[in-house]
C-alpha cells in the first residue's frame, strides 16, 4: 500500500515537473520540443508551435504523448531536406547519441526558413532514455548571408580572371595563394604546377637577381614591390612586364595577405627603346645639320642647345649668355627686323621661320633661318617662346637629317599612343589631324609664295591649331573615360555627354552601316553624378545597340538617343532596331553573368544598373516598335535644377 502511495507521488511530481518545464519552455526565446525514446513528437514550447500554426488545443502543446510515428515531423520539412534528416535521426535513435543538423521548416503560411537544430538524449539516474529534448535556432539570415558570400566571391573570382592583366596573391610567407586565369594561362600551366615550378621558372634569367632582390626586400619589410622584368608565354617568348605587389594587413597593422598586378608593357618599352633612339637620332641630327634650339621670355634666356652655342659662337661653359651680347651678334641691317619678330613671338605671335645674319667675333657671316612659337599659359597668356635656328649654309643636310630625325620621333610617338586607342577613336583623332596637314601644306604655300604671304600663313596656323585642339579634345575625354578618379557629385550636362559619346563611337557606328540620330531636350536639367560614370554607361548602351543590329541584314539601321525632363530629374532613351530581346531577357539582361552576346561575360549592362542606381536612378529595358530594344535610365537633377 505505501509502495502505491510513493509511485503516486513520484508520478505526482513528475507531472508537475513536466508541467513547470513545459510552463517554462513556453516564455524562452527559442524553438524547443521533445520526442518519446520511440522518437515520436511528444510536446513543442508555444514558440514552435505558432511558427507552424498548430491550433491551440493542439495536444503537442501540452504535451500529450499521442503516439505519433517517429519519423512524422520529417513531412514538416522542406522535400529537399527530408531524406538526409531522416537517416540523421534514425541514426540518432538508433545510437542514442546527441545529434546536430540544419534543414528548412514550412511555417503557418506555407514558408520555409533555415533552422539549427541540436538534439540531446535525457536519461534517468539508471541511464534508461527518458525522452529526447531538442532545441532549434532560426538561421535564416546567417544562410542568406553565407549564400550572399559564396555568390560575391564567387563573382570576384569571375571579376578577377576577367581583368586584363596578371593578378596574384600570397600569403605572408610569400607562398603563392592564387593567380588569375589569365596569368596561368599566359603561363599555360595549372596553379599546382607553378607552385612546384617557382616563379624563377618563368623570369628571363637576366632579371631573376634583381626581382628576386626586391621581392626579399619587400616580404622582409613589409613595404610595396615593385620590378620591371620579362617573363616566359607558354609559346617561349619572354615579354616585359611592369609588376607591383601590395601588402594588405588587418586592424593591428599584421600583414595578412599580398595582392600583386603584372601588366603586360612589351609594347611600351619598345616604343621606349624607339624613342630613345629618335631622341638620340635628333641629338645628332642637330650636330649634322648645325640646327639649335633656345627657349627666352621677354627679360631672359632660358634655354640653350649645345648647337645653339656653337652657332652663335658662345662657349657653353660659361653659361647661358646676356641677351644684349646676343643682339650684338647679329648682324646690324637685320637686327630690328628681327627685334620686331621676337616681340611678336612674345606677344603671342609665331609658327613662321625668318632669315637673318649674325657676325661672328672673327667676323665671319652666318645665315641663319630661326623658327619661332610662343608657349601659353592655362589662361591664354604666351609666357615664352621656343625656337629652333638652322645654319642655312648646310640647308639641305640640315634638312634631311632634321626631317629624318623628326620623322622617327613622330614615328615613335604615333605608335606609343595609337597603341591605348580603339580603331573607333583613331578615326575621330584622325579627322582634325588631316585637316592640320592641309593647312599644314597650305601654309607651306604661301611661304614659297614670292612675296610670302604672311597673312595667311597665320590664317591657317590657326586653323591647324583649332584642328589639333579638337583632336586634343577627343584624346582629352578618352583620358577622362579610362582615368581612376573618386567618384563626383557634379551638375552635369547629360546632353553634352551623349555628344561627346556620339563622337567617340562615331566610326564604330558608320563601320556598321548605323544611323545615329538624336531628339535631345534643349532645357534639359542638369544631372546630379559622375560625368566619367554616366558616359561609362551611355558608351556601353550605344555600343551594345550597334551590336545588336549587325545580324537585321539590308534591314535599316537606326540608333536614336533621347532625353528629356522627368519630374524629377532626367530620362535619357537609347534605341535600336535590332532584332529585339525575348521577353523572359528583358530583366535578365541586367543580371551578372547573363549574356546574349557569344563569349560575353555579362558584366556590362549589370555594372550600368548599379552605376545608375549608385546615382538614385533606374536603368531598365523594353522593346522598340516594330523591331529593337529601348535601354532607358533616369537621374536625379541637381539640387541647382538650372537647365
Amino acid at each position: 500500500m505505501a509502495t502505491d502511495v510513493d509511485k503516486g507521488s513520484k508520478a505526482e511530481e513528475q507531472c508537475k515537473f513536466l508541467a513547470q518545464l513545459q510552463a517554462t519552455l513556453n516564455v524562452i526565446p527559442a524553438y524547443t520540443w521533445y520526442a518519446a525514446p520511440s522518437g515520436g513528437l511528444t510536446f513543442v514550447n508555444k514558440r514552435t508551435a505558432d511558427y507552424l500554426g498548430l491550433p491551440e488545443d493542439h495536444p503537442l502543446r501540452f504535451g500529450i504523448d499521442v503516439g505519433v510515428q517517429w519519423d512524422a515531423h520529417i513531412l514538416l520539412l522542406h522535400p529537399d531536406d527530408q531524406e538526409r534528416s531522416r537517416k540523421s535521426w534514425s541514426t540518432c535513435l538508433r545510437t542514442g547519441e546527441f545529434s546536430e543538423e540544419s534543414f528548412r521548416v514550412r511555417n503557418a503560411q506555407g514558408n520555409y526558413r533555415w533552422f539549427r537544430s541540436r538534439v540531446e538524449p535525457l536519461r534517468a539516474s539508471d541511464g534508461t532514455l527518458l525522452q529526447w529534448v531538442g532545441v532549434n535556432a532560426d538561421i535564416e539570415e546567417l544562410k542568406s548571408v553565407e549564400d550572399a558570400l559564396r555568390e560575391s566571391e564567387y563573382k570576384l573570382r569571375q571579376i578577377i580572371d576577367a581583368v586584363p592583366g596578371f593578378l596574384w596573391s600570397a600569403d605572408p610567407d610569400s607562398e603563392p595563394t592564387h593567380l588569375n586565369q589569365r596569368l596561368l594561362e599566359y603561363y599555360g600551366i595549372g596553379f599546382e604546377d607553378f607552385k612546384r615550378s617557382g616563379w624563377q621558372a618563368f623570369a628571363h634569367p637576366d632579371d631573376v637577381p634583381e626581382t628576386a632582390m626586391a621581392l626579399s626586400y619587400a616580404f622582409q619589410t613589409g613595404t610595396s614591390f615593385q620590378a620591371v622584368h620579362r617573363l616566359r608565354r607558354s609559346d617561349g617568348e619572354f615579354r616585359w612586364h611592369h609588376s607591383r605587389g601590395e601588402p594588405l594587413r588587418d586592424r593591428e597593422g599584421h600583414i595578412i595577405q599580398w595582392y600583386g598586378l603584372s601588366v603586360d608593357i612589351d609594347e611600351t618599352k619598345k616604343a621606349e627603346d624607339r624613342l630613345r633612339r629618335s631622341e638620340a637620332h635628333l641629338a645628332e641630327a642637330q650636330r649634322l645639320s648645325h640646327t639649335g634650339a633656345s627657349a627666352y621670355n621677354a627679360t631672359a634666356i632660358l634655354y640653350w642647345s649645345e648647337e645653339t652655342y656653337r652657332i652663335f659662337g658662345f662657349d657653353p661653359r660659361d653659361g647661358v649668355p646676356d641677351p644684349e651680347a646676343v643682339w650684338q651678334r647679329i648682324h646690324p641691317d637685320d637686327r630690328s627686323r628681327v627685334r620686331a619678330e621676337v616681340e611678336d613671338a612674345l606677344h603671342g605671335k609665331g609658327g613662321f621661320s625668318s632669315e637673318f645674319r649674325i657676325v661672328l667675333p672673327d667676323g665671319t657671316v652666318k645665315y641663319l633661318e630661326s623658327i619661332r612659337q610662343p608657349v601659353f599659359s592655362t589662361n591664354g597668356e604666351p609666357v615664352e617662346v621656343v625656337a629652333t635656328q638652322i645654319d642655312v649654309t648646310e640647308r639641305k643636310r640640315a634638312e634631311e637629317a632634321y626631317r629624318e630625325a623628326q620623322m622617327e620621333l613622330a614615328h615613335a610617338n604615333r605608335v606609343a599612343t595609337l597603341g591605348q586607342l580603339t580603331a573607333s577613336i583613331t578615326h575621330e583623332v584622325n579627322q582634325p589631324i588631316t585637316a592640320a596637314v592641309t593647312y599644314a601644306l597650305a601654309a607651306r604655300r604661301f611661304l614659297n609664295a614670292e612675296p610670302p604671304n604672311f597673312h595667311e600663313v597665320d590664317d591657317a596656323l590657326s586653323l591647324i591649331i583649332r584642328e589639333g585642339n579638337r583632336a586634343g579634345e577627343v584624346v582629352g575625354r578618352v583620358r577622362a573615360l579610362i582615368k581612376k578618379a573618386p567618384t563626383r557629385k557634379d551638375a552635369v550636362e547629360i546632353n553634352d555627354a551623349i555628344l561627346e559619346i556620339i563622337a567617340l563611337t562615331r566610326a564604330e557606328a558608320a563601320n556598321n552601316s548605323v544611323s545615329v540620330q538624336t531628339r535631345l531636350a534643349e532645357d534639359l536639367a542638369r544631372v546630379q553624378g559622375d560625368r566619367v560614370q554616366l558616359q561609362q554607361v551611355l558608351l556601353n548602351l550605344i555600343i551594345n545597340a550597334i551590336e545588336a543590329m549587325r545580324d537585321v541584314g539590308e534591314k535599316e539601321r537606326q540608333l536614336l538617343i533621347v532625353s528629356r525632363n522627368e519630374p524629377e530629374g532626367v530620362s535619357v532613351e537609347v534605341r535600336d532596331s535590332g532584332l529585339g530581346l525575348a521577353p523572359a531577357s528583358l530583366d535578365r539582361v541586367f543580371e551578372a553573368f547573363y549574356t546574349t552576346k557569344p563569349g560575353g561575360l555579362g558584366l556590362g549592362l549589370s555594372i550600368c544598373r548599379s552605376i545608375i542606381e549608385a546615382h538614385n536612378g533606374q536603368l531598365w529595358a523594353s522593346p522598340n516598335v516594330p523591331r529593337g530594344t529601348i535601354f532607358r535610365f533616369s537621374a536625379p537633377a541637381h539640387p541647382s535644377a538650372a537647365p
